[in-house]
């Protein structure tokens, strides 16, 4: 399922979520134009379990591994982004998303702490948007292109079985790897355990996160409120 756009309007303009994209853009611009130089970037700025650094923490959510890999991040970002950064506001918005990132970082070091394979992506902090997304607009439907072989056929989907299944996915996924990970050589592949962190953090901060006063009716209503005799 690929997902094409939500239901739900922002009443606001998601600066930090279009600056956000911007960035990423702009890093994986710059680290493809190194050429060959591009692996010694990744290396120097890719988290690496086995050589941890708190600033490749943050370095790392912003380089990635290719094309698609960066293309795919911003655009589940674009969907859901906006609607969370709205009901969170910008500040909040900006160091939510950088937690979730984080927390996505330190499990997956935690899971392979002796890894040698640098950790580059967006995905984790991503992951963390889609996990608020699914607590405050359990009620949304995601815009979804479905291939059907030779066919394909667009289709709304509820945003909580969406969301839900990619989260059972990425942890049925993270499951597997831990079971094959005592028989194979470290190479590089999805941080399923990145996805999953990153989700549960989104799910458990949106009680400290969300602004209130976006939940009421009339923040919603194109007019505003009328007294009541």
């Amino acid at each position: 399922m690929i997902p094409l756009r939500d239901v739900i309007p922002s009443r606001t303009t998601p600066y930090l979520t279009i600056a956000i994209i911007a960035l990423n853009v702009l890093v994986f611009a710059y680290e493809f134009s190194l050429g060959d130089a591009a692996n010694t970037f990744v290396l120097a700025y890719g988290l690496i379990p086995a050589a941890f650094s708190w600033a490749t923490v943050l370095t790392s959510m912003f380089v990635h591994g290719g094309l698609l890999h960066v293309a795919g991040n911003m655009w589940f970002l674009w969907i859901f982004g906006d609607n969370v950064e709205d009901r969170f506001g910008h500040g909040r918005y900006v160091f939510f998303y950088l937690l979730c990132g984080t927390a996505a970082a330190l499990a997956q070091t935690a899971m392979s702490p002796d890894s040698i394979v640098p950790m580059v992506g967006a995905s984790g902090a991503i992951a963390g948007v889609m996990g608020a997304y699914f607590v405050m607009y359990p009620h949304s439907r995601i815009v979804t292109l479905v291939p059907l072989g030779f066919f394909t056929q667009i289709i709304e989907v509820p945003a909580i079985f969406f969301l839900g299944f990619w989260f059972l996915i990425q942890f049925v996924s993270g499951v597997g790897s831990v079971a094959t990970a005592a028989t194979h050589a470290p190479t590089g592949g999805v941080a399923f355990w990145a996805h999953v962190a990153g989700f549960v953090m989104g799910l458990a901060g949106v009680p400290l996160f969300r602004r209130p006063e976006r939940q009421r009716v009339e923040w919603w209503n194109s007019e505003p409120p009328r007294s009541q005799l």
